[in-house]
């Protein structure tokens, strides 16, 4: 049984430790934190293609996964499908929808529209709930064999020297592991709120300016803020002040109760790295993933298992 590492405990990670399991590799994860301090333990995890390119890769990760998803949902593991509205222009990218399956996708109707949005799709959609999800996960992973080990990481160099094949799922540490100066984080402070009795929906047609809204199984997280290039990851209590009023002005009159502010930074890329590495060619890149990470996750280790299993 050929043996394979994978760096990097977030979604990327797991779903491709997960999916070379399935192909028969002998698979060790190596992090250096666990799961639930990675950024995918802080997100609303709902599958929706946002800041992620190239559009065609993307549209392809997104409809694997969507089919993928079908099939993980599971009593308690916090995967289900909702209905989701999401705004756009004539200038979005809304490929996806042709993807979707019969019956699963349709334009809003006028009188389902958030105030501020003249255009949306209806689409079910999976969400996979990360405080359930991600320990289902990783507990499906040693159950299956795999092997789990805390280390830090510092140099490519030493990336490639843990294995025969390396999978660098290592998300915006990837940016001084990899030198990539394309790779940059994008600030996202969301609210966790006591569930609200309100349709989920995103709009993020103004760049700047992004707003959801995600009513999960225990709770609702509203968001959000997507500020390119800003490293802070402390609370800031304007922009929970930016999120709620962006909250009421899309029509909503209900006050939210806040529970716990959160911050994460989304490893933005002009485009997913998704290759090997051209000085280290058993080192496979799988990182970049912008706003989309549970949208993709599982199409990308798809993929990243045929490869492999081609190469092997």
């Amino acid at each position: 049984m050929d043996s394979v590492t994978v760096v990097g405990s977030g979604i990327i990670g797991l779903t491709s430790a997960i999916l070379l399991q399935e192909v028969g590799f002998d698979v060790k994860l190596i992090s250096k934190a666990p799961f639930d301090m990675t950024l995918s333990s802080k997100v609303g995890a709902i599958w929706f293609p946002f800041e992620i390119h190239p559009k065609e890769k993307t549209n392809t990760w997104a409809t694997l996964a969507y089919q993928r998803y079908q099939a993980e949902v599971m009593e308690g593991n916090g995967v289900k499908f909702i209905s989701f509205i999401t705004a756009y222009t004539p200038e979005s990218n809304i490929d996806w929808t042709s993807q979707l399956p019969a019956g699963k996708v349709r334009k809003a109707r006028p009188e389902e529209l958030p105030t501020g949005i003249e255009m949306a799709i209806v689409s079910e959609v999976p969400l996979a709930q990360p405080l359930l999800y991600l320990p289902h996960l990783f507990e499906r992973f040693i159950a299956k064999g795999g092997r789990y080990q805390e280390q830090e990481i510092s140099t490519l160099e030493e990336l490639s020297t843990l294995d025969s094949l390396v999978i660098n799922c290592t998300g915006l540490g990837a940016k001084s592991l990899c030198k990539d100066d394309d790779l940059h984080p994008m600030r996202g402070q969301i609210l966790r709120c006591k569930k609200m009795d309100v349709a989920s929906f995103a709009n993020p047609t103004k760049k700047g300016a992004l707003s959801y809204l995600i009513n999960r199984s225990g709770d609702s997280v509203i968001g959000g803020t997507d500020y390119e290039d800003d490293w802070n990851e402390s609370i800031d209590l304007a922009d929970t002040e930016l999120i709620l009023s962006r909250l009421k002005a899309s029509g909503i009159s209900q006050n939210p109760e806040v529970l716990e502010v959160i911050v994460g930074l989304r490893p933005r890329r002009s485009a997913v790295r998704f290759e090997f590495d051209p000085k280290h060619p058993n080192v496979f890149h799988n990182y970049g993933h912008g706003g989309a990470g549970f949208t993709v996750a599982w199409g990308c280790a798809i993929e990243l298992s045929e490869i492999l299993s081609r190469d092997s």
